[in-house]
């Protein structure tokens, strides 16, 4: 199966290191890279080099915030999946993520199974888009 790249927008490296052990483990993972504030991870995204599967994104850094690195993201045509990890998943906070093109929203104190299960589905349905095709004789 082919890792996921992933991208990942998070301040806390303690918290930051733990993710991408666990989800490394856990799932069908690689971290491509990662960036701890908006510009960085802005940048990040712009540079046409760069390239991920899935970028998952705190909403808040040490500068700036994850909500300008959604509209970043929506804005530069990527097609990766996009998911947001963070303490504040209240109602309205989901939403507002939603509407700036997450796919989903985790709670990172309670939905961190969640997120390895979105991963293991996403890893499952791009290994059946490459996987090749059976032809019969």
């Amino acid at each position: 199966m082919t890792p996921i790249r992933t991208f990942l927008v998070e301040d806390s490296r303690v918290i930051r290191e733990a993710l991408v052990a666990t989800l490394e483990e856990m799932s069908s993972l690689r971290v491509v890279g990662s960036a701890d504030e908006e510009a960085a991870a802005v940048a990040w995204l712009a540079a046409s080099e760069n390239q991920c599967d899935l970028l998952i994104v705190d909403l808040f850094l040490r500068r700036g915030s994850g909500f300008g690195v959604l509209q970043a993201a929506r804005n530069s045509g990527r097609s990766c999946s996009v998911v947001v990890l963070s303490n504040y998943a209240t109602p309205d906070v989901r939403r507002r993520c939603l509407m700036l093109g997450a796919d989903r929203v985790f709670d990172k104190s309670g939905e961190i199974d969640a997120l390895i299960d979105f991963c293991a589905q996403l890893a499952e349905r791009q290994s059946d888009t490459t996987a090749p095709v059976a032809r019969s004789a």
